[in-house]
């Protein structure tokens, strides 16, 4: 995995029966187990299996044609026009998340003046504008999540922050750092294209804009359209369906906090069991006459325990404290050793047990390093020993059996984002909510007004998809536009078998443009901090292109193919534990093979290796793999 928690090929030989032949002194270190690892393995192939499909990520439907009221915006008022613009600015930013903040906060910084942001949602936000579910709420810690906390000023109110309060974040960033005066809303880009000779992109929208720009930034996310799952007669239902990122509540009434007193009478579906639902179908199995929860593959849940930040900790900040947190988590998360773990949560207690810090902990006593094999058994079991706390967590809150054994998860820690909820298993108890085992199939069909799964028709007034957003795609697709470099070269040509760039932020042949989110760099826990670190690397390539008088940077063929070889070298870092995994977005629905899946952007060698390598880089000074005119 691109957490430091990949196994290489040689830990990832055949471990079958090395318990028998394990060292002595580790296998006391291990101790009496209260499961045979032969068969939770035996147990992990055998689910992952029967959810393996032919059609991998086209089991999906595109959200296109009939299905474009699933995209639509629902948070604005119908009916906004413009005039085209056809101005030019300094710096445009494609996307208002947190990578377009970021690049815009240091832009702005660098003394950018005209700055742009263009975003298809109505304000700024990209995820959290899109997500404003019940329960929504951050899932790693907020006080290194949040970004530039320290910038403008603000303590988040809660330990993982609600959705309203990373929304109006995101405004407040947008509002410090001056980015609304140029931005463009409810505008989609529909082609850039560079124009040699003016040393100019041009940028086209669907409202007519012909605008230019001497540097562009594409900051669009892979969190943002929704994808849903081709179910046989998803056009024949004739009750009312949204997606959770498009969350209707004129239809269930109420807002983010809950009382949706408008499902007091109907019976309501959820299609998917992931982040999403853990937040949502708590609030939902409150209000709905009935809930009916569809699951193909079970979340591992554990606990959240979230709380109000205490009134005294922004008094014990000193300066740099967020920076020095988000170092400090950062590497804990990627297998490093800390002296304090200043965040201490449920991602920090998995991975010290779980990754390369664990097995140095059990080297360290036993006084010599650990073997391979030892290692890779070791990392093994632990993960095994940790999924059986899960497992037993479901057994202890859920009261039915049945239920309960439905809603133990049988896989590998990280085959998915593991999940944090303290209400989420609670709600199988109360009468109204159902849990409806696909056992790994999914709803096989929508009728007028019901689901049915193996033969079993449940009647339904509402279906909500809670099934995430398209990730397997490829790049452009996601942009939904294509970036025409120099000479007419297309991005979706170049990179139709693999991404090709240069520390994940430029390509060979498209000058002055800047690439935010996982495109060949740092994947990590939270992803703020990758964002923040590519908006830093730009700031400081920008700075020193101008401080050498010149108005062009791009990277260099060498330079780009370099790195492209250095992410080839690393990119067999957890490719068998992945095919080892229940089907997902993380390993393609179990095919693992697209130059485009969710990971094919991160780079192996993980967010530690590679922050040294962007900061060794700025250090030398020199420029290296670029070419400036």
């Amino acid at each position: 995995m691109h957490w430091n928690y990949s196994l290489n090929e040689t830990e990832l030989a055949d471990l079958e029966g090395v318990l028998a032949t394990m060292e002595p002194d580790l296998a006391k270190l291990v101790g009496a187990l209260t499961f045979d690892p032969k068969v939770v393995r035996a147990r992990y192939i055998e689910e992952r299996d029967k959810r393996i499909r032919e059609d991998g990520n086209d089991q999906y439907v595109k959200v296109t044609a009939d299905f474009t009221r699933y995209v639509d915006d629902p948070y604005v008022e119908p009916g906004f026009t413009r005039e085209p613009l056809t101005d030019e600015v300094d710096f445009t930013i494609v996307g208002g998340g947190f990578g377009g903040l970021l690049m815009g906060a240091r832009m702005r910084q660098a003394g950018f003046g005209k700055i742009r942001i263009i975003e298809r949602g109505g304000d700024v936000g990209g995820t959290w504008y899109w997500n404003r579910y019940p329960g929504a709420m951050c899932d790693v810690e907020s006080y290194v999540y949040l970004p530039l906390l320290e910038e403008i000023g603000y303590i988040p109110k809660h330990r993982y922050a609600y959705a309203p309060e990373i929304f109006e974040h995101s405004k407040a960033i947008a509002r410090h750092f001056n980015l609304y005066e140029l931005s463009c809303f409810q505008t989609s880009v529909t082609e850039m294209a560079w124009d040699d000779s003016t040393q100019l992109w041009s940028i086209e929208t669907d409202r007519g804009d012909r605008m230019r720009s001497r540097f562009v930034a594409i900051a669009n996310g892979a969190l943002s359209r929704p994808k849903l799952p081709a179910i046989p007669g998803i056009n024949a239902f004739g009750g009312h369906t949204f997606h959770t990122s498009r969350w209707d509540y004129q239809y269930t009434g109420g807002d983010a906090s809950g009382n949706l007193v408008g499902l007091a009478d109907k019976n309501v579906g959820v299609v998917g069991t992931g982040a999403t639902a853990l937040q949502c179908v708590p609030e939902l199995g409150k209000y709905a006459k009935h809930l009916y929860v569809f699951q193909r593959t079970p979340s591992s849940v554990d606990v959240r325990n979230n709380r109000e930040t205490p009134p005294d900790f922004a008094h014990q900040l000193k300066p740099g404290w967020q920076q020095a947190r988000m170092d400090n988590f950062n590497t804990l998360v990627s297998g490093g050793e800390q002296g304090e773990d200043l965040v201490a949560d449920g991602w920090t207690d998995i991975y010290r047990k779980l990754t390369g810090l664990g097995a140095k902990e059990r080297a360290r006593s036993l006084g010599r390093p650990l073997t391979s094999a030892e290692r890779a058994e070791l990392m093994e079991i632990t993960d095994m020993e940790k999924m059986e706390q899960i497992r037993a967590r479901v057994e202890s809150i859920v009261e039915d059996p049945n239920t309960a054994d439905a809603l133990k998860p049988w896989f590998r820690q990280f085959c998915k984002r593991p999940g944090f909820h303290d209400e989420y298993l609670d709600t199988f108890n109360r009468p109204n909510v159902t849990l409806v085992d696909t056992k790994g199939r999914g709803v096989e069909q929508l009728t007028e007004g019901s689901a049915i799964v193996d033969g079993n028709e449940y009647p339904l007034d509402c279906l909500i998809f809670a099934t995430g957003f398209e990730t397997g795609a490829s790049y452009t697709h996601r942009a939904g536009y294509d970036v025409i470099g120099r000479n007419g070269i297309s991005l979706a040509e170049k990179w139709a078998d693999g991404l090709r760039t240069l520390h994940g932020l430029q390509s060979h042949g498209f000058p002055n443009c800047f690439f935010v989110g996982i495109t060949q760099t740092a994947f990590t826990v939270n992803i703020p901090h990758t964002l923040n670190e590519q908006s830093k690397h730009v700031a400081y390539i920008l700075g020193e292109t101008f401080r050498r008088g010149a108005s062009v940077v791009e990277a260099s063929a060498d330079g780009e193919q370099a790195w492209v070889d250095e992410m080839h070298s690393k990119a067999h870092l957890g490719a068998k534990f992945y095919a080892d995994c229940t089907p997902g977005y993380y390993n393609q629905e179990g095919s693992g093979a697209s130059p485009h899946g969710y990971f094919a952007g991160g780079y192996g060698g993980g967010p530690l290796a590679f922050f040294a390598i962007i900061e060794a880089w700025r250090n030398a000074g020199q420029l290296e793999g670029m070419e400036l005119r």
